[in-house]
């Protein structure tokens, strides 16, 4: 089982390799099989990178946001064609089902080529401001060179998420993907060429955490898009502003789903294990502290482990697989550990907590997980686990659950489900995330804005929201008559 690419880097539209630097192994987490090998950025590949990006910039910019976006839509046409081929890759690359790849990963990719191509002509204009016979008008103009950092969990998406809003603005990008997940992001790549974008304007690069700061300190790179971990979010966060460069950052949560006594109960145990189990719990968004009214906690843990212990544990290229294996080794270990702090601090395991049977030996599987009686203090209810752990906690009355809700430094994500919309909208209002679910969760179309607050981040993914994030605001004053100097 082999994916190996051409060369590790793609730079100015062509597959580019320096065996100087940090080789590395590419696992497919259902065995531990190496599927590639390949080479870490040294500095002169950077260098290689970004100089493409600043060469190739000015004249994309120059194009008029239609024809940007036409190049756009073509790669969105493309990536459609190819889904079956892209979403096994992203299976290989990550250990995510086939059954989830093929739904929501390339698709969702392709979504942003295609909304960014369709919007940006009328998205990206300015305004006009009357100032009696002078007037003046606004543009939005290109940042320049942006920096994606990716994380492991969605890499196609995450590429084309930076990618589709940067590159129809009139940017280029550097993008560096985990090297976790280093495959997908360099098919991107070699799409956007065949759609017909010029070269030198999406370039991929791999790297681990010593890469990241060669790009973020880099002084052509005007912009930097991170998708990761509050702790590393704070890191980059902190470079760049030292040399104020915009910034997106995407980071971790704890996000709160609650359920009042109301909810149609079926649904909110859907919308918990979605919240919960999808991608193997690898979803920064995840509602991992589960609140749910007391009137109903014995039913919805009963219910909720009956569903959990039929989910299908397997090979991930199977399409009856369920819930594949975790990125790496080290990830399920940081999972196993977080289950055994949440037995060792009180919470009651209502199921999973182990590694499965019938499993490969080398393959990174941990059984869906549900703790219950867990209160606010433990350790699983204020840490991101990013793994399926699902902490399930009572409460009583809506400003009590609203209150706990929003104890933490997180701002990510959060949800509710009840059948009293007043309530709802009610609750959503006081609940301090980015981004909030009605009856549902974990639902992310294009068309609306992704990001969070708190410590969860800044900015804002998707929609035309996401365009403001990657243009600066350029003003020009137009006088009629003859300059009035007292001088």
């Amino acid at each position: 089982m082999r994916a190996q690419p051409n060369a590790s880097h793609f730079i100015d539209g062509a597959y580019v390799e320096d065996s100087a630097g940090t080789p590395f192994d590419s696992l497919y987490p259902a065995t531990g099989e190496v599927i590639a090998r390949l080479h870490a950025a040294t500095p002169a590949i950077v260098e290689q990178a970004v100089a493409a990006a600043k060469r190739a910039q000015p004249e994309w910019a120059a194009m008029s946001p239609t024809a940007r976006g036409r190049i756009l839509k073509k790669a969105a046409d493309i990536m459609r064609a190819r889904n079956r081929e892209l979403s096994e890759l992203e299976t290989l690359d990550t250990g995510k089902p086939i059954q989830e790849t093929l739904v929501a990963d390339p698709t969702s990719g392709a979504d942003s080529f295609e909304f960014f191509g369709g919007v940006a002509a009328a998205a990206l204009n300015g305004a006009h401001i009357p100032l009696g016979a002078d007037f003046a008008y606004t543009k939005r103009v290109p940042i320049g060179v942006c920096v994606g950092i990716g994380a492991w969990n969605y890499p196609q998406q995450i590429a084309c998420w930076k990618a589709a809003p940067a590159l129809v603005s009139g940017n280029a990008m550097v993008f560096k993907p985990s090297e976790n997940t280093p495959l997908g992001a360099l098919k991107i790549a070699e799409i956007l060429i065949e759609a017909g974008l010029p070269k030198g304007l999406f370039n991929v690069i791999q790297g681990d955490r010593d890469t990241g700061p060669l790009l973020v300190g880099h002084p052509d790179v005007g912009k930097v898009s991170l998708t990761g971990s509050v702790p590393t979010g704070r890191k980059v966060a902190a470079a760049a502003a030292g040399q104020l460069k915009h910034v997106t950052m995407e980071l971790g949560g704890k996000s709160p789903l609650i359920v009042f006594e109301d909810a149609d109960l079926d649904s909110a145990i859907g919308g918990a294990m979605l919240g919960n189990f999808y991608s193997t719990g690898q979803v920064c968004s995840n509602g991992t502290r589960v609140f749910v009214q007391n009137g109903i906690k014995d039913r919805f843990l009963a219910g909720l482990r009956d569903r959990t212990e039929k989910i299908v544990i397997g090979d991930p290229l199977s399409e009856e697989t369920q819930l594949g294996p975790m990125v790496s080794k080290l990830q399920r270990d940081k999972v196993l550990a977080y289950i055994e702090t949440g037995k060792a601090e009180g919470a009651t395991l209502v199921t999973g907590g182990a590694i499965p049977n019938d499993v490969p030996a080398e393959g990174t599987y941990i059984q869906p997980t549900v703790f219950a009686d867990v209160t606010d203090t433990m350790t699983i209810a204020r840490e991101e686990i990013f793994g399926p752990v699902m902490c399930v906690l009572d409460f009583d009355d809506e400003e009590e659950v609203i209150g706990r809700a929003n104890a933490t430094e997180f701002g990510l994500s959060a949800g509710v489900f009840t059948r009293d919309i007043a309530r709802a909208h009610r609750v959503v209002d006081r609940l301090e995330a980015g981004t909030l679910w009605i009856n549902t969760y974990n639902l992310c179309p294009v068309e609306i804005p992704f990001g969070g607050s708190k410590q969860s981040g800044f900015g804002r993914e998707n929609s035309v929201e996401a365009l403001q994030h990657y243009t600066e605001l350029k003003t020009v004053y137009v006088a009629m008559g003859k300059v009035e100097a007292p001088y």
